[in-house]
C-alpha cells in the first residue's frame, strides 16, 4: 500500500525550474490520455536537460554519467495529446554519489500538477560502471534547485 504524497508536491511553488513539454500523438493510450509510462520519459527529459544545460553534463563523452536507479509517480488528473505541459523539478536529497529529484508535470501555466514523481540518479564512472562522487559543476547546479 503506497503512502499519500504531501499536497505540496502538486503545487507549482514546490518546484525550482520548469521546462516545456510538447505531448506527442503516441503519448496517448487506448483510453485517450497520456499513458502512465510516458510520464517517466518526461521526468528523464527534464532532469537530463537541466544536467546538460546547467551542470555541463556531456551525455556523449563525459567520464561520469547518471543512471536511474529508482522512480515512482503519483497521478492526480489525466493529460492528453495535444496538451502543452511543463515539468517542474527540484532536488529533494543531494548525496555524495546520488541525487533524488521531485518532478511535477503540469498543464502549461497551471498551478496544480497532474502528476508528481520521484526520480533517483546515481553517478557512475562510465568506463568502470561504478558509483563515484557527483562532479563538482553538476553538484553546484543541483544545489541551486535543492
Amino acid at each position: 500500500m503506497s503512502k499519500t504524497p504531501p499536497e505540496e508536491y502538486f503545487t507549482r511553488e514546490h518546484y525550482r525550474v520548469f521546462y516545456p513539454i510538447t505531448t506527442r500523438w503516441h503519448d496517448n493510450d487506448i483510453y485517450g490520455h497520456v499513458n502512465n509510462v510516458t510520464y517517466y520519459s518526461y521526468f528523464d527529459s527534464a532532469v537530463n536537460r537541466y544536467l546538460i544545460e546547467e551542470g555541463g553534463l556531456d551525455i556523449h563523452s563525459s567520464e561520469v554519467v547518471a543512471f536511474v536507479v529508482n522512480s515512482s509517480c503519483d497521478y492526480r488528473a489525466p493529460l492528453a495529446y495535444p496538451q502543452q505541459l511543463e515539468a517542474g523539478i527540484r532536488v529533494e536529497k543531494l548525496g555524495n554519489s546520488s541525487v533524488v529529484y521531485r518532478v511535477g508535470i503540469f498543464p502549461a501555466g497551471d498551478t496544480r500538477a497532474a502528476a508528481s514523481g520521484s526520480f533517483t540518479h546515481v553517478f557512475v564512472a562510465r568506463a568502470e560502471n561504478r558509483s563515484v562522487p557527483i562532479p563538482e559543476p553538476i553538484r553546484q547546479a543541483l544545489s541551486r534547485i535543492e
